[in-house]
C-alpha cells in the first residue's frame, strides 16, 4: 500500500524521475505474491492501483543502495538496524519510522498491521500511510529543491 501511495503523491509533485521507489519486507514471508486483497481492495475504492506489487524481501545490500529506508514499525527499524551496510557513513539518519513523515503523528508512531483485521483496520492503513506519504514527499521536495537531496 505504502509504495503505491508514495509513487502517487511524486507523481503529483512531479518528482517521479527524480525519485527511486522500492517496497520489500524484513522477513522472506509472501515473496513473489501479491498484496494483501483487502489492501488491494482498500487502494482501489480510493481509485488507486496495488495490482503491481510483489512481495520482496530486503536485504543489507538496499543500505547501500538506497539514501532512504523506510520501517513501517519499530520491529522492522530495529531489523534494518542490525543490517550491515558497506556505506561509507553507514545508516545514520537513513532509516526512519514512515509515521515521522507526518507531522500530526506523535513520536514513535507506527504503522499497525491490519493482516489480522477486516476492512477498517486496512481503512485506517490506508489514512495513517497516506498522511505520512504527504509527509515524506513534502520532505523530498524541499531536500530536491534545495540540492540536499541530490
Amino acid at each position: 500500500m505504502a509504495e503505491t501511495l508514495i509513487r502517487a503523491e511524486l507523481a503529483a509533485a512531479g518528482l517521479s524521475e527524480r525519485v527511486s521507489v522500492e517496497s520489500a519486507g524484513t522477513g522472506d514471508w509472501h515473496l513473489g505474491e501479491r498484496m494483501d486483497s483487502r489492501a488491494g481492495a482498500e487502494l482501489a475504492r480510493r481509485g488507486y492501483d496495488g495490482s503491481a506489487h510483489r512481495a520482496r524481501q530486503i536485504g543489507p545490500e538496499w543500505l547501500d543502495r538506497f539514501d532512504l529506508v523506510i520501517a513501517m514499525d519499530s520491529m522492522n527499524l530495529r531489523n534494518l538496524e542490525r543490517m550491515p551496510s558497506g556505506r561509507p557513513g553507514g545508516r545514520a539518519g537513513r532509516i526512519r519510522l514512515f509515521r515521522s513523515f507526518d507531522l500530526a503523528a506523535p513520536e514513535g508512531a507506527q504503522v499497525p498491521d491490519p493482516y489480522g483485521g477486516g476492512p477498517d483496520d486496512f481503512a485506517e492503513v490506508f489514512d495513517l500511510t497516506l498522511a505520512a506519504a504527504r509527509g515524506l514527499v513534502a520532505e523530498l521536495t524541499v531536500m530536491l529543491a534545495d540540492g540536499s537531496g541530490d
